[in-house]
């Protein structure tokens, strides 16, 4: 395996500039994901990475060795994609062989490595299939026996679950993970889906607008965005994200721009009458007779384990995610406690995070 440095990564089609001067370090064996909206930049960065795309400014090292100007077959990687690309006339044998027979490698040991993909994958019964003999979750579990028989210095996915149903989503999800820790290889992979990217890997890269927004692990971008679009892509169902001015007095109180009081812990330096937003996650507000807040519901979306709860408190509207079942209906009005002790704080111009 090798680790791959991404240093000063620029991508321009014509005069747009869609990737903007990108650092990022991945570690020998590490799982990252890269992780942001449609029309961020990450599939593009993934594809100069694999040298599908030439990068206009930067430098890309795979091991030791710049690859900017390899060739893709050259750089020792390999590729899962979103639709597959498996060929319709090849088995499924021969969709992981063919890769090997291409490089010239003896018949014995493309057997010998097809084998052992298909015993990681659960394939053996299907060698001899075709591609449309297959379900959407065993295709792509062919796509990945066919980069695991290179075995190559950097595994590449590039959103290869978004194609497939909720119930094979999560169950893909899991085998991707457990292969990972089996072959503990270099692991790049995309994806929009902020679950997929929490539950995956062990560092998250956030883009946003052809940037890097933050760098981190799963929960410690989750506990300490660095702003308020980390904060807000980051966490289902979203954060509450409520503008705001601190209020001093007896009490420090936080005053939304649309009427929520609510009772603050502490108030950042400076802030004191200053505009900021508040950043309250949905699961750090509950259920309290004697809650400061007066929510009336408006939608509630019960999943069994948890009920998501929207409601007006006041004119704002607040996001609630409640472990316990609740009977609420709309028109219902209830009273809750936001947990101002776990409450994040942001500047309202720049959006960067202040305070804690």
């Amino acid at each position: 395996m090798a680790s791959v440095q991404i240093v000063g990564v620029r991508k321009d089609f014509g005069a747009v500039n869609v990737v903007k001067g990108v650092d990022i370090d991945i570690g020998d064996g590490e799982f990252v994901a890269l992780v942001g909206p449609s029309g961020c930049g990450k599939s593009t960065l993934l594809r100069m990475i694999a040298g599908l795309e030439r990068i206009s400014g930067g430098e890309i090292r795979i091991g030791p060795k710049v690859v900017n100007e390899m060739a893709p077959k050259d750089r020792d990687i390999a590729m899962v994609f979103q639709n597959y690309a498996l060929y319709p006339h090849m088995t499924v044998a021969d969709n992981m062989a063919f890769s090997l027979r291409l490089k010239g490698t003896p018949k014995a040991e493309i057997d010998t490595r097809v084998r052992r993909a298909a015993e990681i994958l659960s394939l053996g019964p299907l060698l001899d299939r075709y591609p449309r003999q297959l379900s959407g979750g065993q295709r792509q579990r062919v796509a990945m026996g066919r980069a695991i028989v290179r075995d190559p210095q950097v595994f590449l996915f590039d959103e290869p679950l978004s194609n497939l149903d909720a119930k094979l989503r999560v169950q893909m999800r899991a085998e991707i993970k457990e292969l990972y820790q089996r072959l503990r290889a270099t692991t790049i992979y995309v994806t929009h889906d902020q679950v997929e990217a929490m539950t995956m890997a062990d560092r998250i890269v956030v883009m946003h607008d052809g940037i890097v927004e933050q760098i981190g692990r799963p929960l410690e971008i989750y506990d300490r965005p660095v702003n308020t679009f980390v904060a807000g892509f980051i966490g289902s169902p979203a954060i509450n994200l409520l503008p705001g001015v601190f209020r001093g007095g007896e009490k420090a109180m936080f005053e939304t721009d649309n009427g929520m009081v609510v009772p603050a812990a502490s108030i950042p330096d400076g802030y004191m009458n200053r505009k900021a937003v508040l950043g309250i996650r949905p699961e750090h507000v509950t259920l309290d007779a004697a809650g400061p807040v007066e929510l009336t519901v408006t939608v509630t979306e019960p999943t069994g384990s948890e009920t998501v709860v929207m409601g007006r408190a006041g004119h704002e509207t607040l996001r609630c995610l409640l472990r316990e079942r609740a009977d609420l209906k709309p028109g219902d009005t209830v009273r809750v406690r936001p947990d101002m002790h776990r409450t994040l704080f942001f500047d309202e111009k720049s959006g960067e995070r202040v305070g804690k």
